[in-house]
């Protein structure tokens, strides 16, 4: 699907209930193959009690990457590229879709999932400050481990 396409189905599903609490959620998995590491962005809009429409990005890298921090840098970069193609013009059609009904409880929050835990036995600990930074820096909040289920869950599964 085109970026056009993707768009349009979040603005139909988002539209079926205007009055809905919608989260725009971004995270990327990847997974290392025998010569190559496939990375996998999932793009969900999930509308609280109501269910959601998702779907996935694929890139792939030629050569096993090794380095935890150089993949899990790489799969923040990736996040970060889907997360710029929504500008600030397509934000706003999404956030007037539900603005009319925020007295009616509906509201709209953007959150970039990272793969990544903070406790003391996750080896990506020590990137977390600099991969949430990140996440914040574009002005989306961001979730790790474990509420980065769309990176640790949805999006691990297109990795194996």
């Amino acid at each position: 699907m085109t970026f056009h396409e993707v768009f349009q189905h979040i603005v139909r599903f988002m539209k079926k209930d205007p009055t809905g609490r919608y989260r725009l959620i971004f995270g990327t998995d990847s997974q290392i193959h025998p010569t190559y590491t496939r990375f996998i962005t999932g793009i969900v809009i999930h509308c609280e009690s109501k269910g959601a429409w998702a779907c996935i990005r694929k890139v792939v890298v030629p050569r096993k990457m090794t380095n935890l921090h150089e993949r899990i840098s790489y799969e923040t970069t990736l996040t970060e590229e889907v997360v710029s193609m929504f500008t600030e013009d397509k934000k706003n059609q999404l956030i007037n879709i539900v603005l009319p009904n925020i007295y009616k409880g509906s509201s709209f929050t953007i959150e970039g999932h990272i793969d990544i835990g903070a406790n003391s036995q996750n080896k990506t600990r020590m990137f977390v400050n600099e991969m949430v930074g990140r996440m914040e820096s574009l002005g989306i909040e961001p979730k790790i481990k474990p509420e980065s289920f769309v990176a640790s869950s949805y999006a691990n599964r297109f990795t194996k």
